[in-house]
């Protein structure tokens, strides 16, 4: 038992729940922060009626934990987030589509075969779904179509999911509202 325990702690939780997301099993998380459990090589077991809110934070570490609220605090500041120095092409990435309002680029960290962020060009107070108004319609509609458009691109029409994260407790990491395309592999119910 202490020996599973050993070689069980040299994985991250979030390989765990990424295991727990597509393939719907009860998986072990390995607890990595001390708030957490007192225990270093504690282990736990999820099923799928836990939280979302329980499996976001234990899938997180500490520092994405923290980065994930510092993002939050300078949320609506004005300050020109990463995705705005992609736009302005002051930082590189791989454009999957662009238009006039819209960029979609491949996700620099990908969760599936297929990962591409989707974003307006302006954020004109849109730093995340619920803060949308009705004037914000328009765009979220060709963010959406935009997502279609990536699928049919990258191959993935036949199967892709769209995500959004709002806020920090579903770990939403920058605040310059966005979707995430993710497709070419099977996609799991429910989702981690």
């Amino acid at each position: 038992m202490i020996s599973a325990q050993k070689s069980m702690a040299a994985f991250t939780s979030f390989s765990f729940l990424r295991n727990y997301a597509t393939s719907g099993r009860i998986v072990a998380i390995v607890r990595a922060s001390p708030r957490l459990s007192s225990s270093p090589t504690s282990i736990n077991f999820l099923t799928p009626n836990h939280s979302r809110r329980y499996l976001c934070r234990a899938s997180a570490t500490h520092d994405e934990e923290a980065a994930a609220k510092a993002a939050a605090i300078n949320a609506d500041n004005g300050a020109p987030t990463i995705f705005d120095k992609i736009i302005a092409k002051e930082i590189p990435s791989t454009i999957v589509y662009e238009d006039d309002k819209v960029l979609a680029f491949k996700d620099i960290s990908p969760q599936a075969p297929v990962h591409v962020l989707v974003i307006p060009k302006f954020r004109d107070g849109l730093t995340q779904l619920g803060k949308a108004e009705q004037r914000h319609g328009v765009i979220l509609g060709q963010l959406l179509y935009a997502a279609r458009i990536v699928a049919e691109k990258e191959g993935i029409l036949d199967g892709f999911r769209v995500v959004i994260n709002n806020g920090p407790s579903a770990c939403q990491s920058v605040y310059h509202l966005h979707l995430h395309v993710l497709g070419g592999r099977q996609m799991k119910w429910p989702p981690g």
